[in-house]
């Protein structure tokens, strides 16, 4: 171990705080900060996910190399706050109201040592590169096109290059604050009803129900209409918010406009009545931003000729938007980050680093993302005696729990390391049959407490996703979204969207072993190989990370069955 180069990266400064560790190239742990603070979409300064990752490695602090943060603090502060404020009063102001936090930005370096008691290097670096890196050197596509599009890095609010022989190349940049499809999104998710830089996801399931091409009510343009003027493309890679109908960049916890208002109507309140009109404005924000993403992959295609497309960045957990890009048919195979939001910068962060000091990192595939906490069956059967629940430990798990679900039951599911990213993957998830239809809405309603429009992920044999869905790559991180066939709709139900679409998890016995095996059971019951699959959590928390928690939170819902390490727990 004395031998082997270790590098920390370190998402901090913003929402999704995370660390990586990295030893000798390979990556060893990548934990959330959410998951140990119960924040979800934590900004706190990850000292606990730090801690995790070299308790993983089983390491100390003294003995990392290098640690890298993902983001230039200093650049941020100077094309952010200093230059706008030079020019525009109102970025005066909010540079002022702001202070603060740049302060927090300049004492990052002196906050980690004092927390850690690191005494060695630390480096900052670029965001968007940190994206690209996270996506490109896993995918296992040495030639490639990467891409990242989220809320915005230093300025910069995504960024495209070329994957070749285990370098990035650079080929655009321009697209600068406030002018970020991140942004405009999480603007109208607020305007919504939700809350930003959280439930995107919940306006991505929104859309669906609605209808973009309808017009808007006492006007005369259409909902497309008015989209494509708020985000309109300048040239084939660029593209402007329109800055009439917002107000992010002026003013916080504002978002949008008079303008807006005045032609859309006032915003929704959380909890209020989901009209029509709302839905038809997820409906058509949605729709954009597939026009213009699109859009700019296919001049690249057209003129890079890339096959392979690596995707990163918030945007890139937009599954619809991906599936739209598989079913375009513009490159042969895409590769998404799992953690393609800011968590996943920890994770490129990493790899810069080992890049940076050996100037050679090669690209291999490397698809498992179960990087995060893990606990010994002592641990486990010790938190089930403090919880002084009756448990059962069968003989064969598997078949046990695969006749409960064949009998309807909804099953907690608490195995080996858990997932990095917001995608629960078959670690730290809760499994239902995926029938009949009532089963979602029971689940949506009684289990995760969430919103009744909202669909939930099949889990697939592999070798059997063609027989069901209209995809043909494999998708082990449930982020494409694709048509399921006609002829299994009716025997999948309670995982098939309003617009027939499901977000599809496909796994093999090389990506999760004991998850395929319980899905292969459960076919051999049923004679269904799909599994309804959704995160171990309620509505507004983070997934479970511990026995303690897991077992807390089956206590507190109407799920039927904990089924944690090598035990059962039932009510």
């Amino acid at each position: 171990m004395k031998n082997k180069n270790k590098f920390i990266g370190v998402n901090f400064g913003g929402h999704d705080t995370s660390a990586t560790l990295l030893i000798d190239d390979n990556i060893v742990a990548a934990c959330e900060q959410e998951r140990f603070d119960l924040l979800k979409h934590s900004r706190s300064f990850p000292l606990e996910a730090i801690n995790e990752c070299l308790r993983i490695g089983k390491i100390s602090i003294n003995d990392i190399d290098e640690i890298s943060f993902g983001t230039d603090i200093f650049d941020l502060i100077r094309e952010v706050y200093l230059k706008p404020a030079l020019q525009d009063e109102s970025r005066l102001k909010f540079l002022i109201k702001d202070i603060e936090k740049i302060k927090i930005f300049l004492n990052i370096e002196k906050r980690l040592r004092e927390l850690t008691g690191f005494k060695g290097k630390v480096n900052f670096l670029r965001h968007h590169m940190c994206h690209l890196a996270s996506t490109y050197y896993p995918s296992g596509f040495n030639n490639a096109l990467v891409v990242s599009y989220d809320g915005m890095g230093e300025y910069e609010t995504g960024m495209i290059g070329v994957g070749k022989n285990g370098k990035i190349r650079v080929l655009h940049d321009k697209v600068h604050y406030p002018h970020s499809l991140g942004l405009i999104y999480s603007a109208i998710t607020f305007y919504l009803g939700w809350k930003h830089h959280c439930d995107e996801g919940i306006i991505m399931g929104l859309a669906p129900f609605g209808d973009y091409n309808e017009n808007i009510p006492k006007q005369k343009k259409t909902y497309i209409d008015v989209f494509r003027d708020i985000i309109y493309q300048t040239s084939p890679l660029n593209y402007k918010i329109n800055l009439d109908y917002i107000s992010y960049h002026k003013k916080r916890d504002v978002w949008i406009s008079e303008k807006f208002t005045s032609i859309f109507g006032p915003k929704r309140e959380y909890g209020g009545k989901i009209t029509k009109n709302f839905k038809n404005i997820a409906a058509a924000l949605q729709k954009r931003i597939e026009e213009v993403v699109i859009s700019q992959l296919k001049y690249c295609n057209k003129k890079y000729k890339k096959k392979k497309l690596c995707i990163s960045g918030g945007v890139g957990l937009n599954c619809s938007l991906n599936g739209k890009i598989v079913e375009s048919k513009i490159f042969d195979e895409i590769f998404v980050q799992p953690a393609s939001g800011d968590a996943g910068i920890s994770y490129g962060a990493a790899l810069l680093s080992s890049l940076k000091n050996k100037n050679k990192l090669k690209v291999s595939k490397n698809h498992n993302f179960y990087l995060g906490s893990s606990f010994q069956t002592n641990e486990i059967l010790d938190s089930i005696k403090k919880s002084k629940q009756k448990f059962e430990k069968p003989r064969d798990l598997l078949m046990k729990v695969a006749n409960l679900l064949s009998e309807g039951k909804i099953v907690a599911w608490f195995q080996g390391k858990s997932e990095f990213g917001p995608r629960a993957l078959g670690n730290r998830s809760i499994l239902s049959r995926p029938f009949p239809e009532t089963q979602r809405d029971f689940i949506n309603k009684k289990v995760k407490f969430r919103e009744s429009f909202r669909p939930f992920a099949p889990a697939v044999l592999n070798e059997m996703r063609e027989e069901f869905f209209e995809i043909n790559q494999e998708s082990p991180h449930m982020l494409i979204a694709c048509n399921v066939k006609p002829s299994m709709k009716k025997k999948i139900p309670a995982v098939v969207h309003v617009d027939n679409s499901c977000r599809v998890q496909t796994v093999t016995f090389e990506s999760n072993e004991k998850f395929y095996l319980l899905i292969k059971e459960f076919y051999a019951i049923t004679k269904c190989p799909v599994l309804l699959n959704t995160s171990f959590n309620v509505k507004g928390q983070p997934i479970v990370n511990t026995p303690k928690q897991a077992i807390d939170c089956f206590l507190s819902t109407n799920l039927d069955v904990l089924c944690i390490g090598e035990y059962l727990l039932k009510k």
